[in-house]
């Protein structure tokens, strides 16, 4: 039997299971800081590296998605981030490809890596579409901060739509590779 004085004490906050602690990367869209699970994103590049190789899409009917990157033979559909929160126009100057989704978030710059250990749900105040857009709240440095719920950018609905209109833009651009 384990003795109940101080020394008790201390070995069973040591048996006690301590939440291990994920990688986050902290972002700013506008003056919002975000964080998104480190494991989410793939890659992190400038907006001036993907400027050739971004392509319009004709038919802006989701106003936040306007481009498409094509990285390892696989199309990206760019969200801006300040649009998909309802925040004041920017001028991003990073783009988060994301891991396991076709979507590319621009932002405007990375904070830095934090290591999180608890997110918490989110209050019964959220009710609107900002339930999709967010896991939950994290506490960092005496602030909280959402974290973002990749899937939240886009549905499968949205990639349905947007795979039905940039098809023939697609198709017309490698036909212009192929005829060059």
């Amino acid at each position: 039997m384990k003795s109940s004085g101080p020394s008790g004490l201390r070995e069973a906050a040591r048996e006690r299971k301590t939440p291990s602690a994920e990688s986050y990367i902290l972002f700013f869209v506008e003056k919002q800081m975000f964080a998104i699970a480190a494991d989410d994103v793939q890659e992190i590049r400038s907006t001036d590296s993907l400027a050739g190789g971004a392509n319009e899409i004709g038919h802006a009917e989701i106003a936040k998605v306007r481009h498409t990157i094509l990285r390892n033979r696989r199309t990206y559909y760019v969200v801006n981030a300040a649009l998909h929160f309802g925040l004041p126009a920017t001028r991003p100057s990073l783009v988060l490809i994301l891991r396991q989704r076709r979507v590319a978030v621009l932002v405007d710059r990375i904070e830095r890596m934090a290591e999180i250990a608890v997110v918490h749900s989110l209050p019964r105040a959220f009710t609107g579409m900002e339930r999709g857009w967010y896991r939950g709240l994290a506490y960092v440095n005496d602030h909280i901060v959402p974290v973002v719920d990749p899937s939240g950018f886009l549905t499968s609905e949205d990639l349905r739509h947007l795979d039905h209109i940039s098809a023939p833009v697609a198709a017309h651009q490698t036909e212009s590779v192929v005829q060059q």
